[in-house]
């Protein structure tokens, strides 16, 4: 049998392919952080749930210290605070926030907040999530204190 020249074999080698895996995962490390990062119709349905589950919260935190909790909605910080809890949603820049708030509940300044009373009622509020071509409204029925998503197409 004769004798295989090793310069000739084609391939490569392990050091090679660590060189190169290397190399990628450095550039990688540099260019991700530059690739924008938006938020996703997922993520803002994410957002919207997590806005309408702190608002039932606060609201059954109400009914069931007996005793009337605010939640504040904050547009211009782009947070809602609940009134009851520690929990917080804080929204991204690239989401339109809006709050249609009343101006006064139960004979006094809202002062951006949504309240909810011992009985379940509420003054009520709007919190509008849009991006692109996706909006979502979180409701709070001011008779009920009913909480309800609204979504709705700007597409057209």
């Amino acid at each position: 049998m004769p004798k295989m020249n090793r310069a000739f074999e084609r391939g490569f080698t392990l050091l090679e392919m660590v060189c190169v895996l290397a190399l990628i995962a450095m550039l990688a490390a540099v260019l991700l952080p530059l690739v924008p990062r938006h938020t996703s119709r997922s993520r803002l349905q994410a957002y919207v749930l997590q806005t309408a589950a702190l608002l039932k919260e606060d609201r059954n935190a109400a009914i069931r210290r007996g005793t009337g909790v605010a939640t504040l909605v904050d547009a211009g910080s782009r947070v809602i605070r609940s009134g009851a809890t520690p929990a917080v949603v804080r929204i991204p820049d690239d989401v339109h926030f809006e709050a249609l708030l009343p101006r006064t509940c139960n004979q006094r300044e809202a002062l951006s907040t949504i309240s909810f009373f011992a009985s379940g009622m509420s003054c009520g509020g709007t919190v509008a999530l849009t991006r692109a071509d996706v909006g979502y409204e979180v409701r709070v029925n001011w008779l009920t204190g009913r909480i309800e998503i609204v979504s709705s197409n700007l597409a057209n």
